[in-house]
C-alpha cells in the first residue's frame, strides 16, 4: 500500500515537471497577448472612373467640316488643330477685298505722281497752292481707304483662321459627334475631351454617410480580380488612395464621394472597378495567422496557462492587416496565445 502511494506521488511529481517543461518550452516558442483593437471596417463596393474635367472642342465659325485630324482615344495638347471648318464665302470675300485693294493702290500711285508734280511746279508758279493742297488731300484720302480695306482683309483672314477647331486643354478625345462633310454652326461641339486627372467616384448607402471622413484610405482591386479574393491575402498589396471630397447631397438613398488613386491613366473613363472604402471602426481580436492550426477541419490555437498549453477551438475570419486573422469566438482579452 505504501508502495502504491509512493509511485502515485512520483507520477504526480513527474507530470508536474513535464507540464512545467512543456510550459517553459511553449513560452520559449513565443507568446502573443490577446487584446481588443480598433480596426477600420472596410466595405467592398464599385467605384466609377471619372475625369475631373470634360470639355467640348467647339467651332468658332459656321461652314462645312472639311477635315478631321483626331479620333476617339487620341491624346491631344492644348492648341492642337483637331478639325477644320471651311466657309467658301470667306474665300470669295477675301478675293473681292484683294481686288479692291489693288484698285485703290493704283489710284494711290497716280495720286502720289500728281502730288510730286505739283510739289515740283509750285515753287515756279505753274501750280497754285490750292491745287497742291488738293493733290495732297487726294493722296491722304486714298491712303486711308487702302488702310481700311486692308483691315477688312485682315478681319476676313482671321475668320478663315478661326475655321481651325482647337483642343482647349491637354487630354484624351472621348467622343466625336460630327463627321467630315457635315454642316456645322458657330459654337457647335465637334469633340469631347477628358482634360482633367482621373479619379474614382464612390456611391455608398446613406447609412454610411455619417461615417465617411476626408482623407480616409481606400484600396483599389486590380482589374479582373474579385474583391473578396483580395481580402484573403490582405489589402496591403492593393493600390491605395484617399477620399478627397464628400458631396453634401444624398440622392436616391446614396451618398457620393470622390477618391484620388495614383496611376489611373490606363483606365477607361466610366469604367467600374471594385474598391474597398472605410465605413467606420469596430473592436476586434487579432492574432497572428501562424498561431492557428487546423486538424480534422477544426481550427485551433494553443493558449498558454499555468497548468500547460491548451488547444482551444476558434472561429476566425481573414483580416485586412497582413499576417493577422480576426478571432470571432474562442478567445478573450488577456489570453496568451502560443506563436511558433
Amino acid at each position: 500500500m505504501c508502495r502504491r502511494k509512493i509511485f502515485s506521488l512520483l507520477g504526480l511529481i513527474l507530470g508536474a515537471i513535464a507540464a512545467g517543461a512543456a510550459f517553459s518550452g511553449a513560452a520559449r516558442a513565443g507568446a502573443f497577448v490577446v487584446e481588443k483593437r480598433a480596426i477600420t471596417d472596410m466595405k467592398a463596393m464599385f467605384g466609377q472612373v471619372e475625369s475631373r474635367d470634360i470639355v467640348p472642342a467647339r467651332t468658332r465659325i459656321g461652314g462645312v467640316l472639311a477635315s478631321r485630324t483626331v479620333d476617339e482615344g487620341t491624346l491631344v495638347k492644348a492648341g492642337d488643330v483637331i478639325a477644320t471648318v471651311a466657309d467658301e464665302k470667306l474665300a470669295l470675300q477675301a478675293q473681292s477685298l484683294d481686288g479692291q485693294i489693288k484698285a485703290l493702290q493704283s489710284q494711290l500711285d497716280n495720286a502720289n505722281v500728281a502730288l510730286k508734280r505739283a510739289q515740283d511746279l509750285l515753287p515756279r508758279g505753274f501750280v497754285t497752292k490750292a491745287a497742291f493742297d488738293q493733290a495732297k488731300t487726294n493722296v491722304d484720302v486714298l491712303q486711308h481707304q487702302v488702310d481700311s480695306m486692308r483691315s477688312q482683309r485682315d478681319v476676313v483672314q482671321q475668320q478663315m483662321s478661326e475655321g481651325n477647331v482647337l483642343a482647349p486643354k491637354d487630354g484624351r478625345v472621348l467622343t466625336i459627334s460630327v463627321v467630315t462633310g457635315s454642316v456645322v454652326m458657330p459654337g457647335e461641339a465637334i469633340a469631347r475631351i477628358a482634360a482633367g486627372p482621373l479619379f474614382l467616384r464612390l456611391s455608398l448607402p446613406e447609412r454610411h454617410a455619417a461615417l465617411l471622413k476626408l482623407g480616409s484610405q481606400v484600396a483599389l482591386t486590380p482589374r479582373g480580380e474579385d474583391a473578396g479574393a483580395d481580402v484573403a491575402t490582405g489589402l496591403a498589396a492593393m493600390r491605395k488612395g484617399k477620399i478627397v471630397k464628400i458631396y453634401p447631397e444624398i440622392e436616391n438613398g446614396r451618398v457620393l464621394a470622390d477618391a484620388e488613386v495614383s496611376k489611373l491613366d490606363d483606365y477607361f473613363v466610366g469604367e467600374r472597378v471594385q474598391v474597398y472604402a472605410p465605413v467606420g471602426e469596430r473592436e476586434a481580436i487579432l492574432v497572428p495567422r501562424s498561431a492557428v492550426t487546423t486538424r480534422s477541419g477544426v481550427d485551433y490555437v494553443r493558449v498558454l496557462r499555468s497548468e500547460g498549453p491548451l488547444a482551444v477551438a476558434v472561429v476566425f475570419a481573414e483580416s485586412s492587416e497582413p499576417g493577422m486573422v480576426e478571432i470571432l469566438t474562442g478567445l478573450a482579452p488577456g489570453d496568451k496565445v502560443q506563436v511558433p
